[in-house]
């Protein structure tokens, strides 16, 4: 007889090799052919709503590994939230305005961009965006990520422009939008204003010099002892090429000031602290203070500009500082921020006579036409020429880049537009409203607290050509700013329309309502402003532009979750266009994750050669690798990636599917709405299996409402690996097989591996959603079973099916069982045995441990794999003891007898039935079994 044929062995179609990269692209046809997002959406109706909105990425280039982390951890929350009962509706966005676009443009055009309009180059660039949205939308599409992707929100919607105009009406309405010639950062490469969120930094080196500002008025006015010398002021810089902007030297209301002599008989002024470390750097050795100074005595003195025939005005200002240089500081208000503040007080002009190609205009003498950074060298030789250059040196120093092009910027005085944080108290409202929202890490909070508390006005016109306009009216007859809620209408209607284009396309009297007149002058005549917005303004307004415009979203938003640079960004400008226009944040929690870096933690880049492409990933590996691998990261410090990484992800994969193989093979003849074992007829380590299941459940549905999804994986991979392939499903294999098929005995493990696989496959689908769809189609049917995982709930804990009682017995005998397996490879590694079958094992326990697992000396060979066990109390002389486990000896000894060709146990009834000589009495007994019910069929 060939027994191997009345085994049950595992059957089922859900193939061992994943194939994921090939299998993946089949899934996604498939789920689209069902329509499978809209009836989600469907079956949704009615649940409370979860709304994450989705923080526009830009529609230019590729994904990179970056962009592929933050939309498949959007998809996990999502995906997690729907099967938490709620209603999670995405709606994906593009950001697709903006200066990286129109170079880009600019690139294809080349010349022929000079002989188009404005109007045309915009269509050009719109084009563009298009071109890449489509790209994008393919690629995180293949990432698995479920969403409304035939209707997604583009700031270049014409609706979506028209809100944006919208939105900055109000800001003009109540005041906070103003137009001032003051200090920004400009990119002399880009040619444009930026905004703080568009400033990075890095170390730069820069020329460092102190210059003596010769004292203009009397000194003997200042102190007496000054009377007929020869006094200068000391400054210190490190950019040389805003001097010829200074207007003012200042010093601090509250530092002491010296007059110091030196050996060649000139006076220096500088701060009393620094005397000492400012003389070593001028080598001078030989110096004396004459006198003592303060600096309310030297206030509105004047000093003579080291270079032109101008005045430099002694200024008081709260800004210097002792920390370096010589408590003297150069002031050019054009050029500068708290430059340009100090100098409002005294009436100082911000003067900046620098174009927008970062080059001197030509009132400025001796160095018109030339780039302000390269003309440092001749200013200094300048310098050195009047007899005023004290000391130099190049020092390396933090300094601000265009986040673009990449280049140094300057700060530079030209006439913006500007939303005040002070006019409404929007920077005291923004703080409140930060507390109001749940920030996670908890450190965000004090990130961007900080940067709101400190930063200036928000710069919003943009000098480009691709983006929203600044819809501002300006009356021709008087100058003054025409803005009321009928031009805000009416720009709305034709935007929605027509798109922002018209602004470009038609005149300002087009433009506003019929009959317009200013409400200054009574003039009629309007012009329309041509700088653009900063494209933080278009991202920052989704939230009215999305959660407000979209009847099946909600605002505030429950959840923003971008990487962490969007504190400066995204999260900051959303904050500030909600809170100055509703007066709260527009979201309830903020969720932060870091960047992705290579395996020694270093930046990516194309330059060093480390950059891992999500295309390559899943051509190799799949989608599925990609998004176990932002699982099982704590995605809130920066995420390493490598081969080698991913390599082990996919090892732990295999392992996770195998285990789920193996479930559904030894569940391809049960059916489980008539094959069930109610749970008081289940045998006891069953009963076991499905106490722990619950604490996996527990532990996961905590994590997915904590966002910790590396707590998932980890736990299921464990749970998978430890919990049931080395330990529940290990013991189980000879019960499966070798039981008759419709036993109790089988039917009870096959209840408690169906309810098993049912759960860890619902557990897993938001983080693995094609292995769980594929599990799901091969599990056993059930009437009514939805279509697809994806349309069904979390599992939810059954506290009828913990016993705790029952699980301290068994978890005692798992670390029993450990010793026991320590001592089978220890005499496996000396050849006592081969297999643990062919061993008989006799296990020494302390009185207490006997009192415990006493209980289990029935089923003590099965669970522990070996042919012969038995259990004593006290310990076994020359045995095995415990290293883990105190109180436990194993004597190892072969099993001797014959063995069965059925179950491969070592018995010795083997030989002995005359029906079946080569089988034991257990395995005889099975076929009897299985012949009594063939024969009732």
């Amino acid at each position: 007889m060939d027994y191997k044929k009345t085994l049950n062995l595992p059957k089922t179609g859900f193939p061992m090799k994943a194939n994921l990269a090939g299998r993946e692209p089949n899934q996604l046809e498939a789920w689209e052919t069902m329509g499978l997002y809209d009836r989600i959406r469907q079956s949704s109706q009615g649940r409370p709503a979860f709304v994450l909105h989705d923080g526009p990425p830009y529609a230019n280039g590729h994904i990179h590994i970056g962009t592929a982390m933050n939309k498949i951890l959007k998809d996990i929350i999502l995906r997690s939230r729907q099967m938490a009962g709620f209603n999670a509706a995405y709606v994906p966005g593009w950001d697709c305005h903006g200066l990286p676009i129109e170079h880009n443009v600019d690139k294809e055009l080349g010349s022929r961009k000079k002989e188009m309009t404005q109007a045309q180059v915009r269509r050009k660039c719109r084009a563009y965006a298009e071109k890449f949205i489509d790209i994008q939308r393919d690629e995180f599409k293949r990432l698995g990520v479920m969403g409304e992707w035939d209707n997604p929100y583009l700031t270049m919607n014409y609706r979506y422009e028209a809100i944006i105009a919208r939105e900055l009406f109000k800001f003009a309405l109540d005041g906070s939008l103003f137009r001032s010639k003051k200090p920004i950062h400009w990119c002399c490469s880009c040619k444009t204003a930026l905004a703080e969120a568009e400033i990075e930094y890095h170390d730069e080196s820069s020329p460092s010099v102190y210059v003596k500002f010769a004292l203009k008025d009397d000194p003997a006015d200042i102190d007496e002892l000054l009377a007929g010398r020869e006094v200068s002021v000391v400054i210190w810089t490190t950019t040389p090429w805003t001097l010829p902007a200074n207007l003012a030297v200042a010093l601090h209301p509250d530092f002491e000031y010296a007059a110091v002599e030196t050996g060649d008989g000139q006076v220096l002024i500088l701060a009393r602290e620094l005397v000492d470390d400012c003389m070593k750097i001028f080598g001078i050795a030989d110096y004396g203070i004459v006198a003592d100074l303060k600096a309310q005595d030297l206030e509105n003195k004047r000093c003579r500009h080291p270079f032109y025939d101008r005045d430099s005005l002694i200024i008081l200002g709260d800004h210097v500082t002792l920390e370096a240089g010589t408590g003297c500081v150069h002031t050019a208000p054009g050029h500068g921020r708290e430059d340009y503040d100090v100098g409002l007080q005294y009436g100082l002009d911000a003067y900046s006579p620098v174009n927008d190609n970062g080059v001197f205009t030509d009132e400025v003498e001796r160095y018109a036409g030339q780039f302000v950074f390269k003309a440092n060298d001749d200013i200094i030789q300048t310098l050195t020429d009047k007899g005023v250059l004290l000391a130099r040196d190049d020092i390396s120093h933090s300094y601000p880049h265009c986040w673009r092009c990449k280049r140094p910027v300057i700060f530079r005085a030209t006439p913006q537009w500007f939303i005040s944080m002070e006019n409404t108290g929007l920077r005291k409202k923004s703080l409140q409203a930060i507390d109001q929202v749940q920030w996670i890490p908890h450190w965000g909070r004090e990130r961007i607290y900080g940067m709101i508390e400190n930063r200036p006005d928000w710069c919003v016109s943009r000098q480009r050509a691709w983006g929203a306009p600044i819809t501002v009216f300006i009356c021709e007859k008087c100058d003054t700013v025409h803005m009321d809620e009928a031009a805000m209408n009416h720009v709305f209607d034709q935007f929605a329309a027509h798109g922002a284009d018209v602004w470009f396309e038609k005149e300002a009297s087009e433009l506003l309502p019929e009959g317009t007149v200013c409400k200054h002058c009574g003039g009629s005549s309007f012009a329309r402003e041509t700088d653009i917005l900063d494209v933080w303004f278009d991202s920052g307004v989704s939230h009215a532009a999305v959660l407000e415009d979209r009847d099946y979203l909600r605002w505030p938003a429950d959840l923003y979750l971008e990487g962490s640079d969007q504190h400066r960004g995204w999260f900051h400008s959303a904050l500030l266009t909600a809170v100055g226009t509703r007066g709260q944040a527009p979201y309830r929690a903020v969720l932060t994750h870091g960047f992705v870096v290579d395996a020694a933690g270093k930046k990516m880049s194309k330059s060093i050669g480390n950059v891992v492409a999500p295309k390559t990933v899943i051509n190799r590996y799949g989608a599925e690798i990609l998004r176990m691998w932002v699982s099982a990261s704590d995605y809130r410090d920066d995420v390493r990636i490598s081969d080698n990484i991913l390599k082990q992800l996919s090892d732990a994969y295999r392992r996770i599917r195998n285990t789920s193989r193996f479930l559904l093979g030894n569940l391809n003849d049960f059916s489980p709405e008539s094959d069930s074992v109610p749970v008081d007829q289940m045998l006891e380590i069953d009963r076991f299996a499905l106490h722990t299941l619950q604490a996996l459940v527990e532990r996961a549905l905590k994590a997915y409402d904590a966002y910790e999804f590396h707590v998932i994986y980890h736990r299921l991979y464990n749970y998978c690996t430890v919990d049931l392939s080395s330990f529940y499903l290990d013991i189980l294999k000879d019960r499966l097989y070798t039981s008759p098929a419709a036993s109790t005995a089988r039917r009870s493990a096959q209840t408690a591996m169906y309810a098993i696989l049912d759960a860890i496959a619902r557990v897993m689908a938001p983080i693995m959603p094609f292995t769980a769809e594929e599990i799901w189609k091969h599990m056993p049917a059930v009437s009514g079973r939805a279509e697809s995982i994806h349309l069904v709930t979390f599992p939810k804990p059954d506290s009828g099916l913990k016993d705790d009682e029952l699980a301290t017995r068994w978890e005692t005998l798992i670390s029993v069982r450990a010793e026991v397996t320590k001592a089978l490879e220890k005499a496996r590694a000396e050849k006592v045995i081969g297999h643990s079958l062919d061993s008989a094992v006799t296990v020494g326990l302390s009185d207490d441990l006997f009192a415990v697992l006493s209980p289990f000396q029935e089923d003590l060979r099965s669970i522990l794999i070996v042919s012969r066990a038995a259990m004593t109390a006290g310990e076994i002389p020359g045995a095995y003891a415990g290293q883990e486990t105190e109180g436990v000896w194993v004597k190892v000894e072969p099993a001797g007898g014959e063995k069965c060709q059925r179950c491969w146990v070592y018995d010795d009834s083997v030989g002995k039935i005359a029906d079946h000589p080569t089988i034991c009495s257990r395995c005889s007994g099975a076929l009897a079994q299985m012949g009594d019910l063939d024969a009732s069929a």
